[in-house]
């Protein structure tokens, strides 16, 4: 063969070689390409982002860094959906595990006739049994059901001030359910009456520990008037009410349109509750206001469908005849009314027959004037003592036996409706029972009238004049945190808290100013209270924490000592870090010196049906030398005038 036709025989294998290699790499190239595209479209997917890809040949590669083997084990599988999951090679990686967050720690407590019960998850940390133990305090022989678990995790923040808070709550709230955590208290709670609920929901704002959210939900269910009562009078001072209850919204409003028309002005009030005896009582009520208005003085006294209208004895009985009669007609069905014209009474020659009992403010009682013998006497005595104390009693009440039969029960009834007041003086006489003084119960007259009605009968005479006071009423009375703030502040502004040198221990010289202090404090009720340490700049860092720390802790532990209640306050030592003025100057490191009180004051608010705002103020007590021992001997020359 000649060589030309080999050279063309191997040359034609060679190129056909060639292309067949050519083709196969090409086929490879677009294999991978492919294979990478479409994986990576797969994962892009997923969501999985992080995870790189790539071919070689058949083979896909995955590499990256998982967050977590749920995520490493979906890219796997998401790539095993585009190419044959035996061509899939994971070197993936998967990043360090973290610490595992913390649970929720929470307690909820639920407090009824049944006894107490709670349930939630607590620190191991937290000291479980006294939790349980304070339950016990506070429940007395009821029956605590413990079903709390623990887990092994720190004290969260705020977690032991929240728990604080939440079984102080409870001891008030014999009806009730708290849910408590770090940071947020809940309460759900049932209260008799709605000044009740008031003056809790008042205590509770004030009480609130810094930092802690507090959701109030107290409700308290319309009370049960019984006997569903009324009692408008007439008099010389004008018309009022004594009582008032109506069973709606709209019935009050009917009624007191009604009183606004025989003459009522300012501010009248009515209570909404259960218990009426017609759904018609708004127009019964309407009625006999204006009967009453029409014949002039005297008084309408309704219990349930029972009416009684006493004129005054000089009303005309004609006017008074036909006033009755118009009223019968026109009354509803059920309501009935008992009309008295009282004959003027007869002159007695013999002197008053009365008895009058007198509350002092101080809670002394003085009793005086006619009783009918002698074991009535002592009766009258023993009931005085029962309701003021054995020792603040004191009786001068003679004997006379000329009295009516019904002469005892007055003079109980005038009593136990003196024991509803503050201070002031019940006079029975054989027509009448007056009574006259000041309370610190809003609800001080109604209850009055309701107890005189029931005692003595609706047709009874009796007239009340109670005024309520503020200053009497022991919550409404309490002044303001910022009040607090603003009498501390005078105090302050004149005398210091100050300290031996180098010292945490108070001086001598102050002790006046702690007891002026702690005077205040006891006055204001539950507040929360930050006692504030801070320094200058001279000395270390730390020792000026330390001390301004220790310092706080002394103030706090001098109020303890004059039986403050502490229970809402802190000492916290700033050190160095809040200044007030430079430190460049003797007269600014003086004034870093200092104790301050940072009052807070939660007033309600929309979480708890009332919105909260809370103020701070700051009250910075006079100059103080603040440098540790080494400070003052080596940096700074102390300057304690005290």
């Amino acid at each position: 063969m000649r060589l030309s036709s080999i050279l063309i025989i191997a040359g034609t294998f060679a190129t056909a070689g060639l292309a067949c290699l050519f083709t196969a790499g090409f086929a490879v190239t677009m294999i991978e390409e492919n294979s990478e595209i479409e994986v990576r479209r797969a994962l892009d997917d997923q969501g999985l982002t992080w995870a790189e890809v790539h071919a070689d040949g058949l083979q896909v590669f995955l590499t990256g860094t998982a967050q977590s083997e749920a995520s490493r084990f979906l890219a796997v599988s998401s790539a095993g959906t585009v190419v044959d999951a035996a061509r899939v090679i994971d070197r993936m990686e998967v990043a360090a595990s973290k610490g595992i967050t913390p649970p929720r720690f929470s307690i909820e407590i639920l407090r009824n006739d049944s006894g107490i019960s709670l349930i939630g998850l607590v620190p191991a940390a937290s000291n479980r049994d006294d939790i349980v133990d304070r339950l016990k305090d506070i429940g007395g022989d009821e029956n605590i059901v413990d079903l709390l678990e623990t887990a092994d995790y720190p004290l969260p923040d705020g977690w032991e001030a929240a728990i604080g808070f939440g079984l102080e709550a409870l001891e008030d709230l014999p009806r009730s359910k708290i849910s408590i955590d770090a940071e947020r208290v809940e309460i759900t709670a049932m209260v008799d009456r709605a000044e009740t609920k008031r003056n809790l929901e008042l205590a509770l704002a004030r009480a609130t520990p810094r930092g802690l959210d507090l959701v109030l939900d107290i409700s308290a269910p319309l009370p049960v008037i019984t006997p569903f009562s009324l009692r408008f009078v007439i008099d010389e001072s004008g018309p009022r009410f004594d009582n008032c209850s109506a069973d709606s919204e709209a019935a009050r409003d009917r009624i007191i349109a009604a009183a606004r028309a025989a003459g009522v002005t300012g501010q009248t009030s009515c209570t909404i509750g259960l218990g009426v005896p017609s759904p018609k009582w708004a127009r019964a009520a309407e009625l006999s206001i204006a009967a009453l208005d029409k014949i002039g003085n005297g008084s309408v006294t309704f219990a349930d469908a029972d009416i009684s209208l006493v004129a005054d004895e000089n009303t005309d009985p004609g006017l008074f005849d036909e006033t009755i009669g118009e009223l019968e007609t026109a009354l509803p069905d059920v309501f009935t009314v008992h009309a008295v014209l009282p004959q003027p009474a007869e002159p007695d020659d013999s002197g008053p027959r009365e008895f009058v009992a007198t509350l002092s403010p101080e809670g002394l009682v003085q009793m005086r004037g006619r009783v009918s013998d002698e074991l009535v006497r002592q009766t009258i005595i023993s009931f005085a003592r029962a309701r003021f104390g054995s020792d603040a009693v004191h009786n001068a009440a003679r004997v006379d036996d000329s009295l009516p039969p019904e002469w005892t029960v007055r003079v109980l009834a005038g009593i136990e409706a003196l024991s509803k007041l503050s201070n002031g003086a019940v006079t029975v006489s054989s027509d009448r029972i007056a009574i006259k003084g000041n309370t610190g119960n809003s609800e001080a007259r109604s209850m009055i009238s309701r107890l005189l009605s029931e005692k003595l009968g609706e047709a009874a005479r009796f007239e009340i004049d109670v005024t309520y006071q503020e200053e009497l009423d022991p919550v409404a009375s309490l002044p303001t945190p910022e009040e607090c703030a603003e009498q501390i502040e005078a105090i302050q502004a004149e005398r210091k808290i100050s300290f031996e040198p180098g010292s945490d221990t108070i001086d001598t010289g102050a002790r006046e100013t702690l007891d002026e202090i702690a005077d205040i404090l006891k006055e204001c009720g539950p507040i929360q209270l930050e006692i504030a340490g801070h320094t200058d700049s001279q000395g270390r860092e730390v020792m000026n924490q330390q001390l301004s720390q220790a310092r706080a802790q002394s103030v706090l532990n001098g109020l303890r000592e004059r039986r403050v209640l502490t229970s809402t306050f802190s000492a916290v030592g700033y050190g160095e870090t809040r200044p007030i003025a430079g430190n460049d100057t003797e007269e600014g490191r003086e004034a870093n010196r200092r104790i301050e009180f940072r009052i807070a004051s939660p007033e309600t608010t929309e979480e708890m049906g009332i919105p909260t705002l809370i103020i701070e103020q700051d009250i910075n007590a006079d100059p103080e030398t603040e440098t540790d021992d080494t400070a003052s001997q080596d940096e700074d020359t102390p300057d304690d005038t005290n």
